[in-house]
């Protein structure tokens, strides 16, 4: 069983004065299929990055497998597929080229060198390696034409998947997967889990929980003062978590009656000995040391009491450290005047191809109908490609229906937020003047997410992903608004947010479209759904 030992680890950035990680120990087996949680900014990526060596540290991680990152960055997209994945798990290409040298050459020194380099060879399966490409990309549900077409060809998700599959397929490595299904729609997302499922040695950080759910076996989890593993997956994880805190507000409640008993009892009893020694002024020498004997008893019995505070106290210290404290989240919901707010009737939309080299109209949405009424969740399902950001690009009458229409409510006010985050920049004092929110306001649902006050001051081209993703749902919770159009809202947001998001709008009950991958929270919160194919 191979490990990987993490020993006293402390890690900090340049003109960050608290620490990142502070005396970190634990060890991981790299059998494990090990999910990583945690709130967005509290060091997962960092950790990653911290394994793969990118950073000094204080402190020691010891390991006999390579590591290897997801993302994956390539140097050319340009190459074919096939090329590209090889390239990935060993220099197949380079080791070819020098074998066939070696043996042109001939001498003894060559033909040693060969036999070395041929073991490399055969080790990493280079005689068979096409095959096994192909196997892994059918366990992913990868059409294999894609092997002959340019990489850059490949839609987000097939790029995810063949990335993932070269990874696996080289020798001694133990994977570090950070947030693999960002461009995966939800049938994407079961191939994957179920494809992980079936490896082991990685490290997977994620926030979707019935994904995590499908394909770990432990978490490894970064709470709020320390980190910790648990066996089992994100349900069991969230299950013992419970009961923990339980426990400990619990106890924390007990603890407090008794000290506050125990405190009353000290300073009555030391209250008597005083009076008692008091009362050792007057009396006969014989009674003076009977009274001297009763307040020292007295005295003796406060200071255990006093021990047994203290003893409590220190008890209490160690509780309720990792509780995540989830503050209620409020939306500015505008009540309508009539119940139905948008008709879409009979609509279908095309691309004009004819710039791709081809004459043909290519129909996106076809012949569509739906309506949304006063509290409806209306969900947006479909594959990568089906039309679902198109169709809400239409609804916001950014683009026009090809046939059809769409009404829209007189004077209906809409909320809306992006799938993208890329063009967020500044400081958020100037986002807060851009688009004349109350700031107060802002900061507050912003702090309730978990921002740090600290991060309140930085630019937001700074920000996690997530962090930037609650910045946009920050300013749609509070723009006063009959509808709420959210596009996949939850990219990069971390679990304990989710929660508050999907308490929020079961509290609420706002009139909604979304788009969500995740499917937990998107069957929780739909009462109706709409399927593109």
């Amino acid at each position: 069983m191979a490990e990987i030992v993490i020993k006293d680890l402390t890690f900090t950035y340049e003109d960050v004065y608290d620490y990142i990680f502070e005396n970190v120990n634990i060890v991981l087996d790299t059998n494990w299929r090990l999910g990583f949680i945690g709130r967005n900014g509290k060091g997962k990526t960092t950790f990653l990055k911290l394994l793969l060596g990118q950073f000094t540290y204080k402190g020691t991680i010891q390991s006999n497998v390579e590591f290897e990152y997801f993302p994956y960055q390539l140097k050319d997209d340009n190459k074919k597929t096939l090329e590209v994945a090889k390239s990935i798990i060993a220099p197949f290409t380079k080791w070819e080229k020098q074998m066939e040298e070696l043996l042109v050459d001939g001498s003894k020194e060559s033909l040693q060198l060969y036999g070395e380099i041929l073991a490399k060879y055969e080790q990493s399966d280079g005689y068979i390696i096409d095959s096994k490409i192909e196997k892994e990309l059918g366990k992913l549900k990868v059409e294999l034409d894609v092997l002959s077409r340019p990489f850059y060809t490949l839609s987000h998700g097939e790029r995810t998947k063949v990335l993932l599959a070269s990874l696996f397929l080289k020798k001694n490595q133990f994977l570090l997967i950070d947030e693999p299904t960002n461009h995966l729609d939800s049938e994407g997302r079961e191939v994957l889990a179920n494809y992980l499922k079936g490896k082991k040695g990685f490290i997977l950080v994620s926030h979707d929980r019935s994904f995590l759910d499908a394909c770990i076996d432990h978490v490894l989890s970064i709470n709020r003062t320390t980190i910790e593993i648990q066996k089992g997956n994100y349900t069991s994880w969230k299950e013992n978590k419970e009961k923990k805190d339980k426990y400990e507000i619990e106890k924390n409640k007990i603890l407090k009656k008794d000290i506050s008993r125990l405190d009353t009892s000290m300073k009555r009893t030391k209250g008597w000995s005083d009076k008692v020694e008091a009362s050792k002024i007057g009396n006969h020498v014989g009674d003076r040391g009977f009274v001297g004997a009763q307040a020292a008893r007295m005295m003796k019995r406060a200071k255990a009491v006093e021990n047994r505070i203290e003893k409590q106290m220190e008890e209490k210290k160690t509780l309720l450290k990792d509780i995540e404290e989830t503050i209620p989240l409020k939306i500015n919901q505008l009540d309508y005047k009539k119940e139905r707010l948008i008709f879409v009737d009979h609509i279908s939309f095309f691309y004009n191809n004819t710039n791709l080299g081809t004459k043909e109209n290519q129909f996106l949405l076809n012949d569509i109908t739906f309506e949304v009424n006063k509290g409806d969740r209306l969900g947006i399902k479909g594959g990568n490609g089906s039309g679902k950001s198109t169709l809400i690009q239409l609804l916001l009458q950014k683009l026009q229906p090809t046939k059809g229409s769409i009404s829209i409510g007189s004077g209906v006010a809409c909320s809306y937020i992006s799938q993208d985050t890329s063009w967020l920049k500044g400081n958020l004092e100037d986002f807060v003047a851009k688009y004349q929110l109350d700031k107060t306001l802002f900061y507050t649902i912003l702090r309730q997410l978990d921002f740090s006050r600290e991060q309140l001051e930085k630019k937001i081209e700074t920000f996690s992903g997530g962090q930037k993703k609650k910045v946009l749902i920050a300013k749609s919770l509070l723009e006063p608004s009959h509808i709420f159009i959210w596009d996949e809202p939850l990219n990069y947001i971390d679990i304990f947010s989710r929660v508050q998001i999907e308490e929020l709008i079961l509290q609420y009950q706002p009139t909604m479209i979304f788009i969500e991958h995740d499917s937990y929270f998107y069957e929780k919160i739909k009462t109706k759904e709409i399927v593109l194919k």
